[in-house]
């Protein structure tokens, strides 16, 4: 629920300023060197913005949601580290929220999905959280998730 929360706040909030210390900039540069080593023989995929994903289950044959749909989901968001911040599977809950009040990152790589289907996603800061990062995001870090599309409402 807390990357729901945050993905609907930072949906609503202007483009991140330009970092203010050069640790900041420093992350997001090896963030990016993350990115850059995803491995398109393992399934990796790139946008034209920088998402990077892989489609690692489900049938594939399900409708895709439309930008202003309402998704129902389970998500797992990680650091490239490994470590878990958030997590609707460990809350046995799935969450529902609309597609435009989420990060860019969600927004652009959702709609790639089937209902039914479960994909990787490496979403870049600039389509998250920016340099300023919120809550236990920090600034410039790509996040990690997981995300199985259960359901879309028109």
């Amino acid at each position: 629920m807390l990357a729901a929360l945050l993905a609907i706040a930072a949906a609503a909030q202007p483009p991140a300023p330009a970092p203010a210390t050069s640790a900041v900039s420093a992350n997001a540069d090896y963030h990016f060197t993350y990115l850059n080593g995803l491995d398109p023989a393992q399934g990796w995929h790139r946008t034209i913005s920088g998402i990077r994903y892989r489609k690692i289950g489900g049938p594939g044959t399900g409708p895709h949601p439309a930008p202003t749909d309402t998704v129902t989901i389970h998500y797992v968001g990680r650091f490239i580290d490994g470590t878990e911040f958030d997590s609707s599977v460990a809350r046995g809950q799935p969450a529902t929220f609309p597609l435009p009040r989420l990060i860019r990152g969600w927004q652009e790589g959702v709609p790639l999905m089937g209902v039914g289907d479960r994909y990787e996603f490496a979403i870049p800061y600039n389509l998250a959280y920016g340099y300023n990062g919120r809550g236990p995001i920090p600034g410039g870090a790509t996040l990690l998730f997981t995300i199985d599309l259960i359901a879309i409402a028109h």
